[in-house]
């Protein structure tokens, strides 16, 4: 059977717990799952402790978050099976601090805008993951009737360039597609559709930076998806597939299992793991 190799938790910007998601992955008929939160130790430490749950395999994982700066987009590195390391831990802990700060920044300038708004409720909403993201900024708006749901019209009229949209520093993908090699992970290049990441994608793929592409996502294109086939066929890449799952922190829901991974890619996954740490 297959896996939800994409998942997120309250242990970034997901609501649902952890503990959860093995329960909603076997009743979509999945024998495995990855529980990826935003550059996390957490869901990687979880899964490597418990590693089975209610008959489904757990996959350590963690979503890193990086920057193009050449031409100023997002990108997100999928790591599968990576060490618990100093240099991931690191990571983890800068990138929290940055998020945390922007974020206490968002919610000073909500709070002049919105009497009804506090950083406190911000904050206890977060309090599971370290840090506090939009999507919990968001939740305290809408709970007051403030926002007409999580990203909808209000979030994208304040949360741009000119509103209260400030974003965090993000290392470069060089640097993380490093981080990925020092904690001998596995990288998956995920939903290029997503930050508009094709170009990215086919130097990445030609370069031999990554060992994989997602390709079944709920956010990637027919188009995108017909080129990434190609180029995992082209170049030996490993295909992944994921939900996206972030329960109801999300504009279109996508439940656990929308989107899978083949038993024979999970394997592939499994097996180069296994040989990078020998």
């Amino acid at each position: 059977m297959p896996g939800d190799l994409h998942t997120h938790t309250t242990w970034s910007d997901g609501s649902t717990p952890a503990a959860r998601l093995p329960f909603l992955a076997k009743a979509a008929g999945l024998d495995a799952l990855a529980v990826s939160d935003h550059d996390s130790l957490e869901s990687v430490r979880w899964a490597c402790a418990e590693k089975e749950i209610d008959g489904v395999a757990l996959i350590p994982a963690t979503e890193l978050t990086a920057y193009d700066y050449a031409r100023r987009r997002r990108v997100h590195i999928l790591c599968y099976w990576p060490d618990d390391c100093a240099a991931l831990a690191a990571h983890c802990r800068t990138m929290a601090a940055r998020r945390r700060a922007v974020a206490l920044q968002m919610a000073k300038e909500l709070e002049a805008l919105y009497p009804q708004f506090t950083t406190a409720e911000a904050e206890a909403l977060a309090a599971e993951s370290n840090t506090i993201y939009k999507a919990h900024l968001m939740r305290v708006l809408w709970q007051y009737s403030l926002a007409d749901g999580l990203y909808n019209e209000t979030y994208h009229r304040l949360f741009v360039p000119g509103g209260v949209l400030h974003d965090p520093q993000y290392e470069t993908v060089e640097t993380v597609l490093e981080l990925v090699r020092a904690c001998r992970g596995v990288a998956v290049l995920a939903h290029p559709s997503v930050y508009r990441s094709m170009e990215l994608a086919r130097e990445l793929s030609a370069a031999g930076a990554v060992d994989g592409v997602e390709i079944e996502h709920p956010r990637n294109t027919p188009a995108d998806k017909a080129e990434l086939y190609a180029l995992a066929q082209k170049y030996g890449l490993i295909v992944t597939g994921g939900s996206d799952y972030h329960g109801m922190n999300s504009k279109v829901p996508h439940p656990v299992g929308a989107c899978t991974t083949a038993d024979e890619q999970i394997g592939r996954i499994a097996a180069l793991a296994r040989a990078r740490k020998q």
